[in-house]
Formats: structure tokens, sequence, C-alpha cells
């Protein structure tokens, strides 16, 4: 049994089918219910009255020596007409029931078999042709995809966005088409004409735009070319014949007919779903070729029946010799039977043919419609010939045949399905979504500040870039991130205020005008990217560029990218700095176009070891130079022709052995070397050569001894050693009397020398945490500047008292474990928890550290009246 639910989605179903067929399968379909009735009616009466009514024939009639062969009924008539054997009262012997005994077994035995079972055979051929005409509605392979086809065509005769596309093609067309009969007629020149030729003669008028402002006899605003070549008749017209006035009319069917945001979305979803499905149903023509299958199916089922039937209808008889072996029960040996319904049978057998007939010469008809046309490619030639739908791209393999079976239903529906195949109309419906969905003031309410005070506006994952984006002209920092088309438009030229952008796996493009505008005032790019192939052509002929981050795999197996070799940085005259974020196998040499006018360079190759470094000989100018995981085990010699070079940051690499620090004796004005994250094991005497050296950096490396020659540079700064092994601290440090940062953490140390604290006057920072010291020496009294003390991690037992005359260390500039600093006496105590005198919105300066901490403003506060105590 089914339900009532089954039975109305099946309908439903085959209802939706109807689309995908055409005018013959409609009428094979109704010949196939027609022979199906004849089939079923010749089969209801076999089964209700057929049968054969039998008699006794005389045996003097007929000669039974000789075989038995049927008698025909000139024959048998003849024998009833002899004179030797009277045709009337004759009697047989026989009983009623002897008569049906006979009947059923000359009914097996006489008749046919096409006679008995001519029907049911031609009903089983009719379900057979019926299940062959539906059967690539369910195929597993094709019933998916013909559902899935039917779905979305549903979807998009329904979508409001179809109809609003279509009239807006429509509109579009029709406003061509008067624009080119208005300008055709020549009238007298009116009051307005001069108007009117002025502003055509400089451009600023357009017919095109007639139908959206008011009325108005003012200049209209200027074509674009593209409007101005399409209106061949009035560029050529337009400065020696008047024009016909034409009355403007509102146009208000854009803004009556704008989708809300459901319909959007959902149309932003169907043009994915087609797209995926267009590239699902491209790739094979199974549907295709189970079409043509069944109906090569049919036709064949066809010659069969009509090769096989035909001649068994004349066969069709309505008496017959039956020859029972019943002699021993009647007395009998031949009789003759009738068949009572064989007229009837022939001639519903007749009708059936016929129908057959038709329903053959329609198969015949779609096997040459299949072969005939080219069903695996379909073209929208027709509406490109309307001048409607331009961009459509033509289609292939099964969903050109699906859309070719369902022009023969409605050729409306293709052109349906075209709004959402074709890419203007779906730029078109994300330019009206961005126009809605981020507008200016949502906008301005992302723009933030960023570290530096500038105004930034960071774009994640749109389609496209909003209209509304390029109305800021006060915004300086624009990041963008999976912009879909971030195209930049000529009127990027009002973000007069813009200095840096980021292009985050954005290929960008830019028109020409915009091009002018970022060569002029662009200051700083930042690109991210996958291969070196997406980086846009035309970043290297910003000329105005000071800033160039580029991260993502730069180099190929066989060197660098496509752009590098071509020397696409010769235009980048004003480059100062350069960040390379990838995995270099050298450095370009190409690079050396950029000498005079690049000052840093920034590497950070991600664990990739940088084997050549001779493209850095010719970068004479570099003032900082920055190589961080390199895995480079030696100092690169390359470094020596820099001459101008202050800062050198080698960290994160393989270093383990620094025996060429003596050739950075010519590196007069180096200031800052960074060697921190590496595997040094002993810093050589030679580093006293560096004599201009302001911080060195060797934290996290294996350093056991410091050589006595460190504390020869007298300019040093800041000495940053945490994470070593050092057990010893020399007194020799003293001499590095305008030293401000020491970093001793997670060393070994026991004990510190106290001219440390005596003649190290200018300590601001000392961080001695995680070592083995026992105490600390006096002498702190003297370390009038310091800020900020880090003894956490030691072997401590109490703090000294003169502590509390280190007044920096007052709000939190002390770094002690609770315990530890309840040793000091209350007073000392109170002195140091004391906040700060300073206003509590700006804390005091403090030095310039990496590893400084971040205090809140109560803990840098002080009180100044708490300062009397000591």
């Amino acid at each position: 049994m089914f339900t009532l639910s089954e039975l109305w989605s099946s309908g439903e179903r085959q209802g939706s089918y109807k689309l995908l067929k055409p005018w013959w399968e409609v009428f094979m379909d109704y010949l196939l219910v027609l022979m199906l009735m004849v089939s079923i009616l010749a089969g209801t009466l076999q089964l209700s009255r057929d049968g054969v009514v039998c008699i006794p024939v005389h045996s003097s009639s007929i000669n039974h020596s000789s075989p038995m062969e049927p008698v025909s009924d000139t024959i048998f008539r003849n024998t009833l007409d002899s004179p030797r054997i009277p045709v009337k009262g004759r009697r047989t012997n026989l009983d009623f029931q002897q008569y049906i005994y006979i009947s059923q077994v000359c009914y097996h035995e006489a008749l046919p078999w096409y006679s008995r079972f001519l029907p049911y055979v031609t009903l089983l051929h009719t379900l057979v042709l019926l299940a062959s005409g539906c059967f690539w509605f369910h195929f597993p392979l094709t019933s998916a995809r013909i559902e899935h086809f039917l779905s979305l065509l549903a979807k998009c005769c329904e979508s409001p966005w179809t109809t609003r596309a279509l009239s807006l093609t429509a509109k579009l067309d029709t406003r061509f088409s008067e624009t080119e009969q208005a300008v055709q007629p020549k009238v007298q020149i009116t009051s307005s004409y001069k108007i009117r030729k002025s502003s055509l003669d400089s451009g600023t008028d357009s017919p095109l735009l007639a139908g959206t402002d008011s009325v108005t006899t003012t200049p209209q605003p200027s074509p674009c070319p593209s409007t101005l070549s399409h209106c061949s008749t009035l560029s050529a017209m337009s400065c020696t014949e008047p024009v016909l006035p034409v009355q403007v009319v509102p146009d208000t069917s854009r803004q009556g007919a704008t989708l809300d945001r459901s319909d959007r979305e959902l149309a932003r979803a169907l043009f994915e779903r087609v797209r995926r499905f267009r590239a699902h149903c491209e790739s094979s023509d199974v549907i295709y070729k189970v079409y043509t299958a069944q109906t090569v199916f049919k036709v064949l089922k066809f010659i069969l029946i009509v090769s096989y039937t035909t001649p068994l209808l004349d066969s069709i008889s309505f008496s017959h010799i039956c020859q029972p072996h019943t002699y021993a029960l009647t007395g009998y040996s031949i009789f003759q039977c009738s068949h009572s319904l064989s007229s009837v049978l022939r001639k519903l057998m007749q009708a059936y043919v016929l129908l057959l007939f038709l329903f053959g010469l329609l198969g015949i008809y779609a096997l040459y419609w299949i072969f005939h046309k080219s069903l695996r490619q379909y073209s929208f030639q027709s509406l490109r010939e309307k001048g409607s739908m331009l961009d459509v791209p033509d289609l292939h393999n099964d969903l050109a045949f699906l859309l070719h079976m369902a022009d023969q239903y409605d050729p409306l529906l293709a052109q349906r399905l075209s709004v959402f195949l074709s890419p203007v109309s779906e730029t078109r419906l994300l330019e009206e979504s961005l126009e809605r969905h981020w507008g200016a003031e949502r906008l301005r309410s992302m723009i933030t500040s960023d570290q530096q005070g500038h105004s930034q506006l960071q774009l994640v994952a749109l389609p496209r870039l909003p209209a509304a984006l390029f109305t800021f002209s006060q915004l300086q920092v624009l990041k963008l991130e999976l912009i879909g088309d971030a195209k930049l438009t000529a009127q990027i030229a009002n973000m007069t205020a813009l200095r840096e952008m980021h292009l985050y796996h954005c290929t960008a493009s830019v028109e020409p005008a915009a091009l002018q505008h970022l060569q002029e005032h662009l200051e700083t790019l930042h690109l991210t990217f996958s291969q070196a192939a997406e980086i846009p052509a035309w970043v290297y002929s910003l000329r105005g560029l000071q800033e160039l981050h580029l991260t993502g795999r730069l180099s190929n197996e066989g060197g660098m990218g496509r752009g590098w070799v071509l020397g696409s940085l010769r235009q980048l005259r004003h480059l100062r700095v350069l960040v390379l974020r990838g995995m270099l196998q050298k450095v370009p040499g190409e690079l050396s176009e950029l000498v005079g006018s690049l000052l840093k360079l920034e590497i950070y190759n991600e664990g990739t070891r940088l084997l050549v470094l001779t493209g850095l000989r010719r970068l004479t100018g570099l003032a900082e130079v920055q190589l961080q995981g390199c895995q480079l085990e030696r100092l690169p010699s390359a470094l020596l022709a820099l001459t101008g070079l202050r800062s050198l940051d080698l960290q994160y690499n393989s270093l383990r052995t620094l025996e060429e620090l003596l050739g950075l004796q010519h590196l007069r004005r180096l200031s800052c070397l960074r060697l921190a994250h590496n595997r040094v094991v002993a810093l050589p005497s030679s580093v006293g050569v560096l004599r201009s050296l302001e911080l060195l950096d060797l934290a996290h490396n294996q350093l056991q001894i410091l050589p006595l020659a460190l504390f020869t540079l007298h300019k040093l700064r800041r000495l940053l050693l945490a994470g070593n092994l050092l057990e010893e601290l020399p007194a020799e440090i003293g001499a590095l009397k305008l030293l401000g940062e020491l970093d001793l953490s997670a060393n070994r140390l026991e004990h510190l020398p106290k001219e440390l604290f005596e003649r190290c006057v200018e300590l601001r920072n000392l961080n001695v945490a995680n070592n083995s010291l026992g105490s600390l020496p006096t002498g702190f009294g003297g370390l009038t500047q310091l800020s900020r003390l880090d003894v956490r991690g030691n072997s401590l037992e109490e703090l000294p008292v003169e502590l509390g005359c280190c007044f920096g260390l007052r709000g939190g500039g002390l770094l002690v474990e609770n315990w530890l600093l309840h040793t000091l006496p209350r007073q000392v105590r109170d002195v140091l928890q004391q906040p700060s005198s300073c206003p509590s919105s700006e804390p005091p300066s403090r030095p310039n550290s990496d590893c400084f901490p971040t205090f809140s403003a109560a803990q840098w506060s002080f009180h100044s009246a708490l300062e009397s105590r000591i």
C-alpha cells in the first residue's frame, strides 16, 4: 500500500520531469497509454471470454490413414455440403461434459500460441517500452543530475534577481534603441540648442542618462568612451546637427525594485550552485549517452515487435481442426473447432500495430534529432544577437543536452538560467550587495588607529571592493585580505591621505588612473602571496614606494621568481626598506638595482638555508641588515663590503663561531649587533675592535666565559647575555660606564662584582633572574638611575637595605618573591611599594628594551607626600 504523501510526491516529481520531455516524447507517452489500453482490453477479453467450441467430424469424411492436416473453412464447408453426409440431424452420442472436455483439450492443442498469448506478449512489450521511456529519469548516474538541474531551474525562475536582471537588461537595450532613434530626425534649432550643443561639444551630455534625472535644461554628465563608441550616430552628429529635445522622465524603477538582504544572499548562493553544477555536468556526457541508448532501444524494440507481430495477424483464424487422443472416451478422433474471439482479437492487434507504427516513427525522428543536431554543445547566440546577454558562456556535454531538452518545452527557461551563468549579472548583484551591506556608515565604524596613530581600515573576505571605500579621503592605512576581485578604480584618487596598503592573498588589479595616483602617494606596501607569480606587475612600477614587504614563496627550484629574473625593481627608485619573508636560496643579485636608495634589508627565511649572499656586496648603501632563520653557520664575508652598515641582526641562525668578527673592524659605523638564538660557544677577543658598538645581543647561546676585550667597548649601552652558561661576571665590567641595560638572566652566576654597582652608575635595567646568587653586594645606593631590578629565581636569603635609595624602583620596579621582600625593614619596604608621584595618566619614560615589561599607571605612580619618609 502507498500513502497519500508518497503518491503526491511522485506526482510532483513526474510534473517537474515534463520540462525535459520534448513534443515527441509526449506523443509517445500517449501512444504507449493507448497501446497499453488495447493490450489490457485484449487480455481481459481472453481471460473472461476466450475459448473454442468443438464438434466431432464423422470418420467417413476424412481419410484417417493420412497424416492429419488443418482443414480450411472452404473444405469444411464443402464437406458439410457433400450429399454423402447429411448435415442435419446427425447424432453424435456425446453428452455436455464430453463437449466441455473436448473444448478445453482442443483450446490448448489446436489453437496456436499467438491466438492465446499475443495480448499478453503485447502487454509485456508495452510495459517495457513504457519503462524505457523514463529510464533516464531513474538511472542512478543521471537521476541525481536531472533532479539537481530541475531544482536549480525552478530556483532560477523563482528568484527575484532573475526578474530584476532581465528587466535591467531590457531597459538598457530599450535606452540604446531609443537613443539611436532620437538622434536621427532633424528639427529646427530651439532655444535650448545652444546649451545642448556646447555640452555635446565638451563631452558632457549623454542620451543614456536621459532617463535617470529630473526634467532640467542643465548639461548632463559626460558619457564614458564605450557609450560614445556604441552610439556612433550621436558622436558623428554632435558637432554638426541640432539634437531633438528629449523629454526626461525620472527613472524610479531601480529604487522600487531593490532586493532585500535575504533575496540577495539567496541569489549569491544560487550563483555558486549553478557554477558548481556547471563544472560537474560539463565534465561528462552520461545523460546524453543514456538518453541516446534508451531511444535506440525503443526503436529496436519497435522493429522487433513489428517484425513478428505483423505476419501473425493474418494467421489468427476462426476455425481450427483438432485431433486429440480421445477416441476411447468419445468415439471420435477429429473435431472441428471455432475460436469465438478471433475476429475481435485480430482487429485489436491491428490497432495495436498501427499505434506501434506511429510510435516507431516518432522514435526514428528522435534518433534523427539526436544525431543531426550537436546536442553536446549549447550556444546562447540568440541572446547575443539581441544584445541582452553578451557574456553568457557556451555550455557543453550534459548541461548543454539538458538545456536543449528544456528548449523543446520552453525556450525562456534557458534565458532565465543564463542570468546565473553571466559574470556581468553576478558582478551587478555583488555591487548591489556591497552598496547596501557595506555602505559608508558601516565602513566608517570599522576604521581604527594603529600603533603610530594612523587611521586604518581592514576588509576581509569580500567578493569585491565596496564603492563607498573610495570616499574616505582621510584614510591612511588600507588592509585587504582574501578579496575575490580587488579592483582599484580611478576613484582611489579621492583617498588623498592613503600612504600604506596591505594585500593578503589578494591579487589586485589597478586601472591606469589609479596606478598614477598610487605611484605618487603610496609609501608602504605589504604583499602576502603563495607564489612569486602572484605578485601584480603594477607593484614594480610604484616609483614613489619607500617600503616593500613581500611574504610568500619567492623562489622556485631554479632560483628566484620570474619578476626578479627580469629585474623588475628597477623603477623603485625611492625604495628605502625591503622586507622578504620566504624561502630564499640566495640573495637576488637584482637588488643591486636599488643601490643608492635601499637602506634597510630584512630577510626572514623560515629555516631555509641561504646559500649565496654575494648579492649583498653591491648594496654598499645599506645601513641595516637583518638575516633571520637563514641557517647561517658563519658570519657572511659579503658583509665586509657594507662600509656604511649601522645595524646587523643575525638572530635565529646556526652560528657556532665568531672568528670573523675581526673582519668587521672596517664597519666603523656598526652600533648594533644582534646574535641571539644561535650556537656560539665562545666570544673571541676580536670583539674589541667594534669600537662603535652600543648594543650587543648574545642571548640564548652557549657562552661560558666573557673575554676581557668585551669590556673595552666603552660606548656599549645595552649588553644582553641571557640564556647562556656564564658562571662568573668579570670585575672589568665596571669599565662600561655608559651601560644602561644588562641582562644576565638564566645563567649560572653565583655572585656579582661590586664594581658593577660602584662604576656603572648609568644602569637603568638589571636582570639577574634565574641564577644561583646567594647574596647581593652592597652599593645599590649609587645606582640612582636604576628603574628595574629582577632578582627572581635565585638563592637569596635577604635583600640589601640600600635598595631604599633606588628611587626608580618604587612603584613596581623591583621584581622579587613576596617572602623575600619581607626581609627588608618595613620602612624600606613601604618606600619601595609607594606609588609614583607623577600623573597617573602618563607613566615616566622607560629605557628602550626588548624585554622591558609593561606596567599599569598605578604601578608607576608615586605619592610625593610619602617621599619625605626617607
